[in-house]
């Protein structure tokens, strides 16, 4: 289980703080595929980099019962002056993998070739979620953390991460951020809207869909 409790995140404008979220609280379980629908700007990718450990809350907390990934397709952990295996080895390390083995995985996964031995800081942004898509799915997650809009690359290598995510790993758990209300309805079996900064849960993935439209 995961449970969000609370969680406020406020950022720090000219005029004074903005409150992108304000009191979310829900949980998720063991499989469960909550969708959470809301405009452009209205928190969604905040609150997936506050599950992730990305981002701290202003206040609130996550309680994880299961392991969780970070924002699948997310680089900015990446220490840009390494080259790609050489972060590669550093989540190795963390996780305790097999480097020759996890190596072998990133390297056909995310077909960086040559590229994988230079600086990451030298890679397109493009690149760069290959080779975080890739570590993200190496590692066998309870629970991973998808935020559509990075969901990036051409058709075939978008084919290949929806196979892993949606089909290899179909026991998971997920937790989907989109304004994207068929990628929503085809992928999750729960739904959540968030607007003006507070989160309401659904009993089903169509009645979230209709609050969106609503708006």
């Amino acid at each position: 289980m995961l449970r969000c409790i609370d969680i406020v995140k406020e950022f720090h404008i000219p005029r004074g703080r903005r409150r992108v979220l304000d009191r979310v609280n829900f949980q998720i379980e063991a499989s469960q595929r909550l969708g959470i629908l809301g405009r452009n700007g209205a928190g969604k990718s905040t609150l997936i980099k506050i599950i992730g450990g990305v981002e701290t809350p202003t206040s609130g907390r996550v309680e994880r019962h299961m392991s969780v990934s970070w924002p699948l397709a997310f680089g900015g952990a990446f220490q840009g002056s390494l080259s790609g295996l050489d972060n590669l080895r550093f989540i190795c390390r963390i996780y305790d993998l097999d480097y020759a083995s996890t190596r072998a995985f990133v390297d056909d996964f995310a077909e960086l070739g040559a590229q994988l031995a230079e600086p990451v800081k030298t890679y397109s942004s493009g690149m760069r979620a290959r080779l975080a898509f890739a570590l993200s799915i190496v590692i066998e997650f309870e629970c991973y953390l998808i935020d559509e809009v990075i969901m990036v690359g051409d058709a075939r290598f978008l084919q290949r991460c929806q196979d892993q995510l949606f089909g290899h790993r179909a026991d998971r758990a997920l937790i989907i951020v989109s304004h994207d209300m068929g990628f929503i309805r085809e992928h999750c079996d729960s739904g959540a809207l968030i607007h003006d900064s507070r989160l309401r849960m659904y009993g089903s993935v169509d009645e979230a869909i209709d609050a969106y439209r609503s708006l």
